[in-house]
Order: C-alpha cells, then structure tokens, then sequence
C-alpha cells in the first residue's frame, strides 16, 4: 500500500468540515465516500486510477495517496479546484454582511467554498441528468450510468468510481440508457455532448479562451443545453463567479424563503437582487442553495 502524502495549506475563511458535509448532505453520490473527517476520491491520472483520502491537520489538508500514481501537481490542482482554495472569499463576506437577511451566512456557513466539478463533461452531463427531476432520482440515475460505463477501482471491499470518458459514451446509442431509467432526449442529449468532446469539438480549454458571455452563447448552441446548463457548468467547472443558473427552481425557493420574494421571480428582479454582488453571484447562488439543506 502506498504511503505517499501531499500537503496544502488551508486558507483563511476555510472549513473543511462545512465543505464535507455539504458533499454528503445524505444524497447518494457514487463519485466520493464522504466519512466523519475525511472524503476519498477516485482520480484518473495520466491513464492510472489513483485514489486519494483527504484529511485536515490544525493548518494544511493533508491528502494521502492510497493506491495509484503520485503526481502532486496534478493532485495539488485538482484538490485545489474542488475546493475553490486558492480564493479570498474575504470581499465575499464583507457584501453578504451589508444584506440584513444574509448575513447570517457569514457565521452559519463560515468556510464553505464552492465545491466544483473540474471536469466540463461531467458537470456538463450532470446538469442534463438533474433537468426537471428531484435531486434523489438524480443521483440515481447518475450511479446507474457511473456503474455502468466508469472506470472503477476496488480497494478495501470499497468500489470507487470516475466519471465515464465522452469516447466511451459517444458510440452508445439512446436504447443503451433505457435500462437505467433515462429519457430518450436525456440520453441523445448526452450521447451528442460525448461526441463533441471526443471529436474535440467543444472542450473545457475551449471555453476557457472565451469570456462567460460568449461561452454561454456557444454552449447553448449545443442540444440539451440551455441557459440554466450553460451558467451551472461554467460556475461549477470554469469557476465563473458571475454566472447565476437563471430559472433554478432552488433559487427562487431559497430567495422566496430569506426574502419573501415571489416563487418565480421576473428577470429584471432577479438582476436587481444580484446587483450588490458584482463579482460574487456565483457564490451567493451556492450559498442560497446551502440554506435549504437540511441543517446540521
């Protein structure tokens, strides 16, 4: 068994137990195994399964490789990413403590970074798979397909998995999904988005190069991508703060909750209520979606 360890130094503002708990939040999710203190994760790394655990210290994450190949850029960036360490939330805050109904935030969330998807595809697929479904069904669905055509590690008696490659699901065909309970149009939805990323076609570093209005513009030219898929991919992926996932139904409710606004908000209101947060929506959208879960 490998032994290797990668350290990063926490930042400030940073709770890793806030973070730990908002990636179980008692959903089923088959891409980490969220424990008390730590979360392990399955990482693909140039062609070999490595899985790592992650743990805290009094000043650093402490990531310990359990089987697989030690790159520690690689990892580094990664846990990095996921963890959205490498940002000052301090401005953050200082505008949710201008807001009299969010500034509760500030203490009740304390530390909670926006939990990413760093891989486009994955983020991409996962937004086609939660359209117009409950998050319990979502996740389901999201196991099925994992278990199905996911690379997968075995260690300890534990399966791990990673997210499937678009070459992989690219040559399926819409009856492969049937058994797994998918929709046709979810199915050719994502069987199309796996073919541009196989042919290269559409890419994460694509996207970088361009600015958020015109990635949105592109990404919605693609089937089964709309505005809401465009913004939540480029928030969770690219980490594009000023994105908000317009028609979120979570959203409205959250705002509909702490601020008394109607269940469907008109766009002109919802711009005016992000007005304040310039820079940060992105991270607000996150933490209005943290005050509906249930607490802890």
């Amino acid at each position: 068994m490998l032994k290797d360890f990668v350290f990063i130094k926490k930042p400030e503002n940073f709770s890793f137990q806030e973070c730990l708990w908002f990636l179980d939040r008692n959903y089923d999710d088959c891409l980490h195994e969220v424990k008390e203190k730590s979360v392990r994760k399955l990482l693909q790394i140039e062609g070999v399964l490595t899985l790592i655990e992650i743990q805290e210290d009094s000043e650093n994450l402490v990531i310990k490789i359990l089987v697989g190949k030690k790159n520690e850029q690689i990892i580094t960036d990664f846990v990095s990413q996921w963890f959205d360490l490498e940002r000052d939330v301090n401005p953050l805050y200082n505008l949710l403590n201008q807001d009299n109904d969010l500034k509760y935030m500030t203490k009740d969330y304390l530390g909670l970074r926006l939990l990413t998807i760093p891989d486009l595809f994955e983020a991409l697929c996962w937004s086609v798979i939660g359209q117009q479904i409950n998050l319990t069904f979502a996740y389901k669905l999201k196991r099925r397909f994992t278990e199905k055509y996911g690379n997968k590690l075995t260690f300890e008696g534990q399966d791990y998995y990673v997210f499937p490659e678009p070459s992989a699901i690219g040559k399926l065909k819409f009856e492969d999904f049937q058994p797994m309970q998918f929709s046709t149009k979810k199915a050719e939805y994502i069987i199309g988005i796996a073919q541009l990323f196989d042919e290269n076609k559409l890419s994460k570093t694509q996207m970088e190069a361009l600015s958020t209005t015109d990635a949105i513009k592109e990404l919605c030219k693609v089937r089964g991508i709309g505005e809401w898929t465009a913004n939540y991919a480029l928030m969770k992926s690219l980490q594009r703060l000023e994105c908000v996932t317009y028609g979120d139904v979570g959203l409205y409710n959250a705002l509909h909750q702490i601020k008394g606004f109607p269940k469907r908000l008109e766009r002109p209101q919802l711009e005016a209520f992000f007005a304040p947060f310039k820079g940060w929506e992105a991270y607000v959208v996150f933490y209005l979606w943290r005050s509906l879960a249930v607490p802890k």
